[in-house]
């Protein structure tokens, strides 16, 4: 009996429907179940042979635990060793090296010296900052993020150097990139699923949390559409992720990929509605299941280096 295995935290709609339509589907030799885990031996096998992993971004003993099951055979969706990897400046510019618009964007010195470093550790870096280069190369308004992390947490939008340098200022040790905010005129979410299912949402990021989705929408232009939907699968396919979504936001007809580090959306009934919940419980489970029936150790390794080299196919 081959067995997947769904590992999550707070969440309490997405793992058990999504469990719940594993099974329903009722594949041959296949069962999903909540993982349960203890401590890890070298060698020892997870007893699974799909995770879907909900979790391990907040703790990093999840993350070692599933970087293991990886080298002892399992498939996890996310890719455990990518993910650690990620950040979000160095999406934006292979975002930018596959033909995918990007608003403009830098990464910036921490503001205070990170814990166990002293002025010397930074004897390399140019200083003062040119910040007028910075600032003509943005413009304004403008938003300063951390290159890691996620949930709107320590994203500050400033509409001048004043406002800038009081936000960066609060930003301790923090790594931030800057980058020119949008003047949308339509917004999407879009789950990306198994690198070749891509559900367009409409959405409202100015609103709050459980009001951004917009369930009543009007239908996207099919060539806008066709573009989004494109650049969607270009960027999950260069960065290996099997479930995400990806952000744009439209400004004279010109999708910006603004947000596409996020390998454990938010899939919660309440947040995403019914429609958007099963269209993406659904999917998810399909892509477990088909995994689930390959070979144990013998799925595709991924390689984001080559799409470097030009190959974005």
């Amino acid at each position: 009996m081959k067995k997947i295995g769904v590992l999550y935290g707070m969440e309490k709609t997405f793992p058990p429907a999504l469990v719940d339509r594993i099974n329903a589907l009722n594949p041959a030799g296949i069962l999903a179940e909540p993982l349960k885990t203890g401590h890890i031996e070298m060698g020892a096998l997870s007893g699974y042979d799909v995770i879907i992993d909900r979790i391990s971004h907040d703790v990093p003993f999840y993350r070692a635990f599933l970087k293991h099951a990886v080298l002892e055979g399992a498939t996890v969706i996310n890719n455990p060793f990518w993910w650690s990897a990620d950040d979000k400046f160095f999406n934006y510019a292979l975002a930018r090296k596959i033909g995918v618009a990007v608003p403009p964007t830098v990464i910036l010195p921490h503001k205070d010296h990170p814990e166990g470093t002293t002025a010397q550790s930074f004897r390399n870096l140019v200083y003062p900052i040119r910040w007028q280069e910075v600032f003509d190369y943005v413009g304004f308004p403008a938003f300063l993020k951390p290159i890691l992390g996620g949930g709107w947490k320590n994203v500050y939008k400033v509409e001048s150097p004043a406002e800038f340098f009081a936000a960066y200022d609060r930003t301790g040790d923090l790594a931030m990139c800057l980058q020119r905010g949008v003047n949308f005129d339509q917004y999407f979410r879009c789950y990306v699923i198994g690198q070749e299912k891509v559900h367009v949402m409409r959405y409202d990021p100015r609103r709050p949390h459980h009001l951004r989705y917009e369930l009543d929408a009007t239908p996207v232009e099919p060539p806008l559409h066709a573009r989004v939907v494109s650049d969607a699968l270009k960027l999950c396919r260069a960065l290996g992720y099997d479930l995400n979504t990806v952000e744009f936001a439209v400004e004279n007809g010109v999708p910006f990929a603004i947000d596409f580090m996020n390998p454990a959306p938010d899939a919660d009934l309440h947040s995403v509605g019914l429609a958007n919940f099963n269209w993406v419980v659904d999917a998810v489970a399909e892509m477990a299941v088909r995994k689930a029936q390959v070979a144990r150790g013998t799925s595709t390794e991924l390689r984001w280096a080559r799409f470097l080299a030009g190959d974005i196919r």
